[in-house]
């Protein structure tokens, strides 16, 4: 039996540069106040971060399993500004803004109906199997040049999605 897309997991889609992950607030996802619990935003963009990665050709599987490496968050700040509630939905919107050598670094908002709920920069840091920082797979910069928004500034992180 072949697989259709219909059973394919959900992993987004870009729209130019940036990748955007469509989903549902469920029950699971809340706290007793009924609004989503803040580490869960967190949950869905490290979600957002893997599905960008995997529909920009990069196989995380693949380098752990090799003995390459994998990412390590080594920053995140986030910022909370609205409450999603259950059966909400919400989109994580994903933007790559900057490649080094061992690490990126990733805007991400989480955004109901055009308004921004919560938005994050993190830093994700390559990391040999040892833990200690090392280069990204070269294969890897190449893609991740392709995505990296040159100009996002405090007027680039608007709540369009």
């Amino acid at each position: 039996m072949t697989e259709g897309a219909q059973h394919r997991p959900v992993e987004g889609y870009f729209a130019g540069r940036e990748h955007r992950l469509p989903l549902r607030v469920y029950f699971e996802d809340t706290d007793l106040s009924g609004v989503v619990y803040h580490a869960n935003y967190l949950r869905w963009m490290e979600r957002g971060r893997s599905d960008m990665l995997r529909l920009a050709g990069i196989d995380q599987r693949a380098a752990h399993e090799a003995g390459e490496g994998a990412y390590a968050v080594s920053d995140v700040s986030i910022r909370y500004k609205a409450p999603a509630r259950l059966d909400d939905s919400v989109v994580v919107a994903s933007r790559l803004i900057a490649i080094r050598p061992a690490s990126c670094r990733i805007h991400q908002r989480v955004i109901k109906n055009g308004l921004i709920l919560a938005e994050a920069e993190v830093t994700a840091v390559f990391v040999s199997p040892s833990g200690r920082a090392r280069r990204q797979p070269a294969g890897w910069v190449v893609a991740f040049e392709r995505l990296v928004w040159q100009d996002v500034g405090p007027d680039e992180h608007g709540g369009q999605d």
